[in-house]
């Protein structure tokens, strides 16, 4: 078995420890506005920030502009990535056609075509670090990461053994060429607020 198998088979089985860790937090009293995520086996809690909502509304409204309102394309909803205790909820997140649930009513990382993640302070780390080689390792062609403290948009592509070879910085106020991706699409920046 290669080591992308190995960390495959790693994800399916980590699914019901995963199940049984959100069942725990969901009887905790989480506040409102509150995003729960666990990346590498611990929990993050991190507050939608307006900027960061702004932000998202407008990737999203990009893609549904692109692919119409029917598009699979998901915020902040549970996908279980590749590698130990990685129960991951993009920002944005845009599903193959045809992507259905599981058995389990999980989304399959295997279904992702387009991950944005927008930075918030507390959680950087995880967005440039933990879950950009999660979403390499599960072979998500794109991952975009918007940064409103940096002002600057990095994309990833060609994910190759749990990396990407292609990375792309722009900043905030140009446009993103995304045409030659999945997405097909320029993502106008100039309306991102930055923090």
């Amino acid at each position: 078995m290669t080591v992308v198998d190995d960390r495959i088979d790693m994800a399916d089985a980590n699914t019901q420890r995963l199940d049984e860790w959100f069942e725990r937090l969901e009887r905790m009293p989480v506040p409102e506005g509150f995003r729960v995520e666990i990346v590498g086996g611990n929990v993050h809690m991190t507050p939608q920030r307006s900027t960061h909502h702004k932000i998202i509304r407008r990737i999203e409204r990009a893609v549904e502009d692109r692919f119409g309102m029917d598009v699979e394309l998901l915020s902040d909803v549970r996908i279980d990535f590749p590698g130990p205790g990685n129960a991951f909820c993009p920002d944005v997140a845009k599903l193959r056609d045809g992507a259905e649930q599981d058995e389990t009513g999980h989304w399959r990382y295997q279904d992702v075509e387009f991950v944005a993640e927008v930075i918030s302070k507390g959680t950087a780390a995880n967005d440039y670090g933990p879950k950009k080689l999660a979403y390499a390792t599960a072979e998500v062609p794109l991952y975009l990461i918007a940064d409103p403290y940096q002002g600057r948009c990095h994309i990833f592509t060609h994910p190759k053994d749990g990396d990407y070879t292609t990375e792309t910085r722009v900043a905030f106020g140009q446009e993103l060429d995304l045409t030659g991706t999945v997405l097909g699409l320029t993502l106008r920046t100039d309306t991102f607020p930055r923090d």
